[in-house]
């Protein structure tokens, strides 16, 4: 059903009319998160999305929590190809071989990131962009682009440490979600609203496709 007539808030475009759309681009995108299994969820997620709408993979989400234990990176990465099949079966969530066993790959390549930096978060520290690398906020999504340095970065260290699903787009997807860049446009009343975390130990402040240009 369409949101409330009463609600004049101005928004991203992309966000539309659809209540659930709208709670994610409200209360979620471009909020800094700094919870490893927050982090996880949003990484398993982005890598799920490739290839569809993101309102596809939000519509499936809580099927995507059921399926993966609550996106807990120790309980997925204990996952043996019995339960990728069983995965295989559930309508709930995108039933891609590759992309099921890459979220057990990417749960176990997580935990050895939290083993050698103290948490997940504290390793994006390193990839946030400059607080003055965009100079301006953009204005319409055509203006905000599908990767940056820094997603190029990040994905190709990520790749390194054996990480599937992380391609330069994926990761400035994933960048935006999890405020590591505000990429709220002009006029948005929740641009600006997201706090810019200092460098290391806290999650960044990078950038992500708009879900628009999923």
């Amino acid at each position: 059903m369409p949101a409330p007539r009463t609600d004049r808030r101005r928004r991203c475009p992309w966000a539309g009319d659809d209540p659930l759309y709208r709670r994610y681009h409200d209360e979620e995108w471009g909020i800094p998160v700094r919870d490893d299994r927050v982090l996880f969820e949003f990484l398993v997620l982005e890598g799920a999305q490739a290839g569809l709408s993101w309102i596809t993979i939000l519509r499936k989400r809580e099927a995507y929590r059921r399926a993966f234990a609550r996106f807990d990176p120790r309980r997925v990465a204990r996952f043996l190809a019995a339960d990728e099949a069983r995965l295989l079966r559930d309508a709930g969530i995108v039933r891609n071989r590759l992309k099921i066993a890459s979220t057990v790959t990417n749960a176990r390549a997580f935990l050895d990131v939290q083993k050698e930096f103290g948490s997940f978060a504290s390793y994006l520290g390193q990839f946030t962009p400059a607080p003055g690398d965009r100079p301006r906020r953009p204005r319409a999504v055509s203006e905000v682009p599908a990767r940056a340095p820094a997603s190029d970065a990040l994905s190709k260290d990520l790749q390194r440490r054996g990480f599937r699903f992380v391609g330069s787009t994926i990761c400035y997807a994933f960048m935006q979600a999890v405020g590591m860049v505000d990429d709220h446009l002009a006029g948005c009343f929740r641009a600006g609203r997201g706090s810019r975390p200092g460098p290391r130990g806290r999650v960044p402040t990078m950038k992500k496709r708009s879900p628009s240009q999923k």
